[in-house]
């Protein structure tokens, strides 16, 4: 694992996960599921405008929005995802990252350690198969934002 450090929203959700028993590991993920906001009118029905994962197991789709700006700390990123109510562990990957990133700088989201979701201790209480869909989403996350921070 990398030292570099968590933006404070995910350091602090990162923090509730790795004090907790894995049973109490699976509620807290099972409220960042129910937590998770539906897509925007723009996105709803509209999966051919997202990313599909194919890593994760359930149908997931996420695209990210990088507001105007200047400078990379200047420009805000907003995450948007759509996965299936049956699929609650990838529904909480997605709700952990959506709290944890959404309406951070483009800069702060891009220096977020690829092994950011090894860091919740997560790994106890979930598949290691189920491990590569979140960090996945997180790699697609940071490729979307390079490349609409790029132009």
């Amino acid at each position: 694992m990398t030292d570099t450090a968590l933006p404070t929203s995910l350091a602090e959700i990162a923090e509730d996960f790795r004090s907790a028993t894995n049973d109490l590991k699976l509620q807290l993920l099972l409220e960042f599921s129910d937590e998770l906001p539906p897509l925007p009118e723009r996105y709803a029905g509209h999966l051919d405008q997202l990313e599909r994962v194919d890593e994760c197991q359930s149908p997931l789709f996420l695209t990210v929005e990088v507001g105007d700006g200047d400078a990379l700390e200047d420009r805000v990123v907003h995450l948007f995802f759509d996965a299936p109510a049956e699929a609650p562990t990838t529904r909480g990957f997605a709700g952990i990252l959506h709290e944890g990133l959404d309406g951070l700088s483009a800069a702060e989201v891009l220096a977020v350690p690829d092994d950011a979701p090894m860091r919740f201790g997560l790994a106890e209480a979930v598949s290691p198969l189920r491990m590569r869909g979140m960090v996945a989403m997180l790699g697609r996350i940071k490729r979307q934002v390079r490349a609409k921070t790029a132009a």
